[in-house]
């Protein structure tokens, strides 16, 4: 019997950070199947959850702390969508990866807060998972201590109380953490290379995640660190749900 597919869900309107995003996502999972929906660019459709083996959500530049009279249409409609999908796996415990944008989503959606004060310009960061980490089947592939890719102005800054914590960093004490028994939602962004990062900088070089100017200086940095473990969190995500 054939796998059911994966589901990956992208919210940026830069249509060239698109592509390379969708391609480090599908390098990372070697998922049988993965198919692509721009949540950004057309709405998301009524989801039949048992048709997928899981569900990714990606990144943004869309921050969920913009007053409501700031945010656009566009940005307005992709958080009530994304806040449905997951109340919808919440309630029916269906597998849903949320990374860095939709970590906020989701932390907003269990009632806890998403603040300014946890932000991080894009670097590599030096990431601990906690015990309940170690022992999480999903994180539990990850070395105690790890380092990853960070850039968001944003991050959860008082944990949801059913939420369980699985890593943090000393610039963002909540890096990872799971909602019921398969929701999981990641800070950092587990699918990118610091070649695929570099590239993404390029892209996102006026958006306040760094000081434009320092564009060189940032790529030199990334260039030099080693990230390496990331990705194998969402390889696991396959390897646990993949039906």
């Amino acid at each position: 019997m054939t796998a059911r597919p994966f589901l990956f869900l992208s919210a940026r309107p830069e249509n060239e950070a698109v592509g390379p995003e969708v391609a480090s996502i599908r390098s990372a999972m070697g998922a049988h199947e993965l198919i692509h929906h721009r949540v950004d660019a057309a709405p998301l459709p009524d989801l039949d959850l048992d048709a997928w083996s899981g569900i990714v959500v990606g990144g943004s530049p869309f921050n969920v702390t913009t007053p409501e009279n700031e945010k656009s249409a566009e940005q307005r409609r992709v958080e009530s969508e994304l806040a449905g999908l997951a109340e919808r796996a919440l309630d029916t415990d269906f597998p849903v990866l949320f990374t860095c944008y939709g970590i906020g989503v989701l932390t907003r959606v269990l009632g806890g807060e998403v603040g300014l004060e946890y932000g991080e310009d894009a670097a590599a960061v030096s990431i601990a998972l906690s015990d309940d980490g170690i022992a999480d089947p999903l994180t539990g592939v990850l070395p105690p201590v790890f380092t990853a890719l960070v850039g968001h102005k944003e991050a959860t800054s008082r944990l949801p109380s059913d939420a369980r914590l699985l890593a943090g960093s000393s610039g963002c004490p909540v890096q990872i953490y799971r909602a019921g028994a398969h929701v999981y939602a990641t800070q950092f962004h587990p699918e990118v290379t610091t070649a695929d990062f570099i590239e993404r900088a390029h892209v996102y070089q006026h958006h306040g995640y760094f000081p434009a100017r320092e564009l060189r200086d940032v790529s030199e940095r990334l260039f030099a660190a080693s990230v390496t473990e990331p990705r194998h969190l969402l390889r696991r995500f396959v390897e646990l749900y993949e039906r």
